[in-house]
């Protein structure tokens, strides 16, 4: 087994600046190539401490906010406006990224905290998920129009 550190959020494992235990190969073909993690070591615990403090800065501090970011984004459907062709199919598919774009001033998102459940890769209304704290969630309403 490897012990390695984190370096961003990856799913079933962890988050960025934790540390943990995975296959030597996993960690050796994997994490670390990506960039994912990085090898733990004696004198890596300033860089653990840099990462959770990057980390809570980021994050919305309480519970309590990340319930009214919660409600700000499921109080009316976020609007994303894309290249369509005739038959309303999209000139690529509508990212994580694209959302929390469009989400824009009405809260903080980080577009990894975006999970969309199937491609999102024609007009019309969509659901998708968005993490704001670990015990908080929000469904957002996604509608897809043609740009001009």
């Amino acid at each position: 087994m490897a012990k390695v550190i984190l370096t961003h959020e990856v799913s079933g494992l962890g988050i960025a600046g934790d540390v943990i235990d995975v296959k030597d190969g996993y960690a050796r073909n994997y994490l670390v190539p990506r960039k994912l993690a990085t090898p733990w070591s004696a004198g890596a615990e300033k860089q653990i401490e840099g990462l959770r403090q990057a980390r809570r800065a980021k994050e919305i501090a309480t519970i309590e906010g990340a319930q009214a970011a919660r409600d700000a984004l499921q109080s009316a459907p976020v609007t994303v406006s894309v290249k369509a062709g005739e038959a309303g199919r999209l000139f690529g598919a509508v990212s994580p990224a694209d959302i929390a774009d469009a989400i824009g001033d009405r809260a903080t998102v980080d577009k990894r905290r975006i999970h969309i459940a199937q491609p999102i890769k024609a007009l019309g209304e969509y659901q998708v998920k968005v993490s704001l704290h670990t015990d908080v969630a929000a469904t957002v309403t996604v509608n897809v129009v043609a740009a001009k």
